[in-house]
């Protein structure tokens, strides 16, 4: 029986790809995740199979980062595409190990929060509102776009700025958004999405440390003005 018709026989909740959609790569096994970057096995294995043997053959992943494409291609089944495919998810994920949390920047306080952000932000000619989103000792895990255009509470919604907060493990969130006109000085529209935004985050316990308004060179930032 070919490989085909092995996984057309699987049971769709227990393909690897569907898993992963339906419940996150997390839950998958090594044999698995490979699977899903090999697509396809032989003509007497499935996908899950090859991967099986693949990592069988160099004990592990940690081993199978060392392999080279040539070794890899020997593998019955696996092929210079199949290998090349391979050793450029390992380096992707080789890279992403290697950076380091000192690598992150810090924000000790509004000046860092709006240097990170001032030169992309200060020419724009619509309002873009996002978010920085930090971990415990206050690095910068990411930045989010919540909303592009004029702001108003029914743009800029909890919803859309804490389901990213939450999917990332952010501790704490620093609002950010620039006024095209180059002036940064709080409009009464930006304190009430403020007293929103850090009201839905006391519930969810993540602290809206800031709110950054950018201007042309220039910021204000809400907690300097006492207004946070």
């Amino acid at each position: 029986m070919g490989y085909h018709t092995k996984m057309k026989d699987m049971p769709a909740d227990q393909r690897p790809r569907e898993r992963l959609i339906r419940e996150g790569a997390r839950v998958l096994s090594d044999p698995e995740l490979l699977a899903i970057l090999l697509r396809t096995g032989s003509s007497d294995k499935s996908a899950v199979e090859l991967a099986t043997e693949v990592l069988s053959r160099f004990s592990g992943l940690k081993n199978l980062v060392q392999a080279g494409v040539e070794e890899l291609s020997e593998i019955k089944g696996m092929g210079p595409a199949k290998a090349s495919q391979l050793k450029a998810a390992l380096e992707i994920g080789r890279r992403l190990a290697s950076v380091s949390e000192s690598d992150r920047p810090t924000i000790r306080g509004p000046q860092d929060a709006a240097a990170l952000v001032m030169e992309e932000m200060r020419h724009l000619d619509r309002e873009h509102f996002c978010a920085l989103l930090l971990n415990t000792k206050h690095q910068v895990l990411a930045k989010e776009t919540i909303s592009v255009g004029t702001l108003n509470s029914s743009v800029v919604h909890p919803r859309e700025l804490f389901k990213t907060a939450v999917k990332r493990s952010a501790q704490a969130v620093i609002l950010v958004h620039n006024h095209p006109s180059g002036d940064p000085a709080p409009s009464r529209e930006d304190r009430e999405i403020t007293r929103r935004l850090q009201d839905a985050g006391s519930i969810l316990g993540i602290e809206v440390l800031d709110h950054i308004v950018i201007g042309d060179n220039k910021f204000v930032s809400f907690r300097d003005k006492g207004m946070l």
